[in-house]
């Protein structure tokens, strides 16, 4: 059972929500406490991680996920909405987890950004890492999924596998309620 988020990090899971700014950053922290945030809460908040390990973690991933900023104490909320977006993967990818589920992770994000996110979640997916990509963007859909699961009205109706993703096949679907023959 995951009532909570503890639990789910304990069992390798990790959201990105699609509210960035009401559910994914938390305002008044810095960069480099919103990027721990999640791994303290999976070390319990009896073992603090130390301002240097926090540093050394915020660096990191600064560097490897190309977030723009100041250093790691400048205030999240003075981030462009793509490096919120980055600090916030930077978090949960911290935790090592086995299953990430990304809620529309480019809504709102410069195109430059937007790349780039979808550049890493294709990396990660390549490297093992479970990717659950939410998305009502049809076109990054086929660039970053290789299967696609078709959904109304909180039903599946179609699934697409590798070469069968296209636009056109998921328009097709939709139209069909996943149904080919049309």
């Amino acid at each position: 059972n995951l009532n909570s988020p503890r639990k789910a990090i304990a069992h390798h899971l990790a959201l990105s929500p699609e509210d960035r700014k009401q559910e994914g950053i938390i305002s008044g922290l810095s960069v480099r406490e919103n990027i721990v945030l999640a791994l303290q809460v999976k070390k319990g908040w009896l073992h603090n991680i130390s301002i240097r390990k926090q540093t050394e973690l915020a660096e990191k991933y600064i560097g490897m996920l190309s977030i723009k900023t100041s250093g790691v104490n400048q205030p999240i909320e003075t981030l462009s909405g793509g490096n919120q977006q980055k600090v916030i993967l930077a978090r949960w990818l911290a935790t090592n987890p086995e299953l990430l589920i990304v809620d529309e992770p480019t809504r709102g994000i410069d195109v430059g950004a937007k790349m780039e996110i979808q550049r890493l979640l294709v990396e990660l997916s390549k490297q093992g890492m479970g990717i659950v990509f939410v998305s009502s963007e049809i076109e990054e859909v086929v660039r970053c999924s290789n299967r696609v699961y078709i959904l109304q009205n909180r039903n599946i109706v179609g699934e697409l596998l590798g070469e069968e993703i296209s636009e056109q096949e998921i328009m097709v679907r939709i139209a069909a309620k996943g149904d080919r023959k049309v």
